[in-house]
Order: structure tokens, then C-alpha cells, then sequence
């Protein structure tokens, strides 16, 4: 088949088959009513299929031009300096709260015993490596209906061992930034953005629009299959601050001191020349560790599918905004029975689901099962309580390791009476307007 051909040429002929391949084979079924309608799922054409199977056959397999590209269109993109691509979003929670427990940071360094305030209504691992540090995550309530972190709290949840502030924005919602940002500031305190769920939603501060992900010392974002944006499974940490974005290269690549590339040598040009630590005058620095670190990075496959996702962006966003503003009009049919998410003041959602909370004599998990067997397909705010999770029973047994401030009541309410649904690009209306239907359906069912 190949002969007399170059390699380019060969190449081109591959990628031209696989092209037709994903015209004829993952062609999407149109959308009849009473099909299956699922909370999320991956949107994408013949672009992420030829560059996954052309990344395949440079054969590199780890980080390499894909991911560097990757990198700068999405720093450009959101608008930041530097770009970290990692393997998950849990992976990237991880890097930017170890970031800040680097001694270069010196006083502002977390330590063991410090505090991080956060809330308990999430996804786990937005809170897994503050534990897993030795850190202490302090629990503040939510608000509802916008299901973020309630701000007067805060104050309350201070303390002389308070180190950082690291929250999401809840399925896109993004929460009070200006005045958690307002309240870092004012106590000298790291900010991590959890964006995983909120990529492209936007927020005003000061009369100027920007992006999620960049009001924050460091952010996260996960380009799982349901999210914004997919490369299968991967993510992102992003920042504007040279010696966070240092660190966090450092704890990404093994720990290691050396910024040379993979497959890249001597950059520096003083590769055999220093002394670190105790190591002999002249040790290797390709294998010189100034942090306990991973290795956390992505294939460049996963990074040419985020390349040819990366075009699709504003496409998606205004699909995603476009169907929850649908189903919100249509679900005020049944405010009575249900809460419907609000936008924080100021910002302009790029919503992840459509999260509602089901009123007191509604039973939600009566409803949910109702639209479970209609094909609709439901999902719990993660968590919904982490403190009340499995994996917190030996932390409850011993009554240490976390601080709640307060009662968390509405985090409670969001546990016992929410569920949500999703708003995903590859929606259409009819399948909005069915999933409304059913849900006007069951709530009405459920109060007679």
C-alpha cells in the first residue's frame, strides 16, 4: 500500500482513512424522544481522531509538541502566563496545593498543622491533598441556590495557622470571588481556583471581565470526558507567578531541580558544575531532586485531542449556556416545588450541570429514581457532605484533622435534597425540552 511513497505520504493517507473512519463510524444517532439522555458525554469529530492517531505515529508517547502547544493555547486562551498539563484534574489539585508547600516560599510556605479553608459540598479531591499533606481543611458552609462557599463566614473561620483558600466553582457557578479575593488579600493568603468545573465562565471585578482560573495564585482545570473540554482523561494547572509555576514543573517532573525537557540536555549549559545539597560537586542535575515529587504528566496523545477541542471551546460554552437558560425557563413551571441555580452576582456561568434542589415535602431521591427510569440520567453534587463520606469515619472517630466553622445546614440540604442534570454541548432542544418535561412530570407527581 505504501510503496513508493514517503513517509509524509503514507502518513497523510493513514490519517485521510481514519478521517473518512470517523465520518461513517462514530457518526451520532439524531436524538429521537425516549432515547437515553445522559448527564454529560464527549463532543468531537474527525479533528481529535486524526490528531490522536497522528500523535500515535510520531510514536513520542510523552509530553512533547502536542502538549507544548496545548500549553500556550491555553494560556493564551484564559489568560495566563504559564501552563502546566498534568494527567487529571485531581492531579492538578494535588500539584497546586503542593506547590505551596515548598520551602522556597519561605514564610508563606504551608506546613503541617496549617489551615486551609474550604467547603465540605464538592468534588473530593478539591479537599485530598490538604489532608493527605497534614494540613487541616476548616469546612464553611454553602449558600443556596448558588451552592458556593457563604463569605460571612469567613472571618469566622480565620485563625493565626490559616495559610490559603482553595475552592471550586461549583458546576461552573463561580463563587464571591471579590470578596474571598478581598479577604486573602487582606490576611496575606494563597487563593487556588478549583476551575475543573467552570472553564470559560467569566467573572467582573472592578468594572474588568475575566476568566475563572485567573483571579487566584494558581488554578486547576480537568478535561475529563464530561468536562468543558476532553483529552480522555488530563488536566491543567495555571498561574501567573514564575516561582509557583517553577514548583509546580518541579513536583509534576519527579521532584526534580532540572527545567530541560524531555529528551532535552543541558540546557543550562552548567549541567556538571554545582554543588546540591550533599551530593558530590558535580552531580548530574537531570537527576538532582529539590522536591519529594511525581511524575504527573500527560501522553502527547491526550494533548492532541485538547488541541483539536481547543477550537471548539466557544462553541461549546455557548451551547452550554444556551441550554441551561432553556431548561431554566422551562423548569419555572415548577418553582413551587423545586429551587433552580442562580448566577453569583457579577459573573456569567459556563455551566457544568444544572443543579436543583428539591423543596421541603418533595423527596428527591423519589424523583430521581422517577427520572432514572425514564432515561434521564442524574447526578449528586459529588460528595454532597464530605465530612459524612467513608472515608472521614476514622477522622470523626478521633475528632481531628478538619475544623467546621459553624453548622453546615445548607451543605446538608444540598446532600438530602439535591440532584442535577446536565447541559452538555452535545444537547440539542429536543432533548432539553424532554428532560424539563419529565421533571415538571415527577415534581408534580411527587406533591399530589
Amino acid at each position: 500500500m505504501f510503496e513508493n511513497k514517503t513517509e509524509q505520504q503514507a502518513r497523510q493517507d493513514i490519517l485521510d482513512i481514519v478521517s473518512s473512519y470517523c465520518d461513517i463510524y462514530h457518526k451520532k444517532t439524531p436524538y429521537k424522544s425516549g432515547d437515553k439522555i445522559s448527564y454529560a458525554g464527549r463532543v468531537y469529530d474527525r479533528e481529535e481522531m486524526v490528531n490522536l492517531v497522528n500523535s500515535s505515529l510520531e510514536f513520542w508517547l510523552t509530553a512533547g509538541h502536542y502538549t507544548e502547544e496545548f500549553e500556550q493555547k491555553f494560556a493564551e486562551y484564559i489568560g495566563v502566563k504559564y501552563c502546566s498539563v498534568v494527567n487529571s484534574g485531581s492531579s492538578a489539585n494535588l500539584l497546586a496545593f503542593m506547590a505551596l508547600t515548598s520551602p522556597e516560599l519561605g514564610d508563606r510556605r504551608i506546613k503541617r498543622g496549617d489551615e486551609v479553608i474550604t467547603v465540605a459540598a464538592g468534588f473530593p479531591t478539591t479537599i485530598t491533598p490538604i489532608l493527605q499533606y497534614g494540613a487541616v481543611p476548616v469546612f464553611v458552609d454553602i449558600t443556596i441556590p448558588q451552592y458556593n462557599i457563604d463569605v460571612t463566614k469567613l472571618e469566622d473561620a480565620y485563625s493565626s495557622k490559616t495559610k490559603a483558600v482553595m475552592l471550586a466553582h461549583t458546576l461552573g457557578n463561580p463563587f464571591n470571588i471579590k470578596s474571598v479575593k478581598a479577604f486573602c488579600d487582606k490576611y496575606n493568603l494563597w487563593l487556588v481556583e478549583d476551575n475543573c468545573d467552570a472553564l470559560g465562565s467569566l467573572y467582573t471585578l472592578d468594572g474588568e471581565t475575566r476568566f475563572t482560573g485567573t483571579f487566584g495564585d494558581i488554578a486547576t482545570s480537568s478535561f475529563y470526558p464530561p468536562h468543558h473540554l476532553t483529552m480522555g482523561e488530563g488536566g491543567a494547572v495555571y498561574t501567573d507567578n514564575p516561582l509557583l509555576n517553577k514548583l509546580i514543573r518541579s513536583f509534576r517532573d519527579w521532584g526534580r531541580d532540572c527545567v530541560c525537557a524531555s529528551g532535552q540536555d543541558n540546557l543550562c549549559k552548567h549541567r556538571f558544575e554545582h554543588q546540591y545539597g550533599e551530593l558530590p560537586f558535580g552531580y548530574d542535575h537531570k537527576y538532582v531532586y529539590s522536591h519529594l515529587g511525581y511524575n504527573l504528566k500527560a501522553t502527547d496523545m491526550q494533548a492532541a485531542v485538547g488541541c483539536a477541542q481547543m477550537g471548539k471551546l466557544e462553541e461549546f460554552s455557548y451551547r452550554r449556556r444556551s441550554n441551561f437558560k432553556r431548561l431554566h425557563d422551562k423548569l419555572q413551571a415548577s418553582v413551587d416545588k423545586l429551587i433552580l441555580p442562580e448566577a453569583a452576582p457579577g459573573s456569567d456561568p459556563n455551566w457544568f450541570g444544572f443543579l436543583i434542589t428539591c423543596r421541603e415535602g418533595v423527596d428527591k431521591n423519589n424523583i430521581v429514581q422517577q427520572l432514572e427510569e425514564r432515561g434521564i440520567q442524574t447526578r449528586m453534587l459529588f460528595a454532597g457532605n464530605m465530612v459524612k463520606q467513608p472515608c472521614f469515619d476514622e477522622l470523626r472517630r478521633m475528632g481531628e484533622g478538619y475544623r467546621i466553622v459553624g453548622a453546615l445546614d445548607n451543605t446538608d440540604t444540598l446532600m438530602n435534597s439535591a440532584f442535577w442534570v446536565g447541559v452538555y454541548p452535545g444537547m440539542n432542544e429536543d432533548m432539553i425540552d424532554d428532560m424539563a418535561e419529565a421533571i415538571i412530570s415527577v415534581s408534580k407527581t411527587e406533591m399530589e
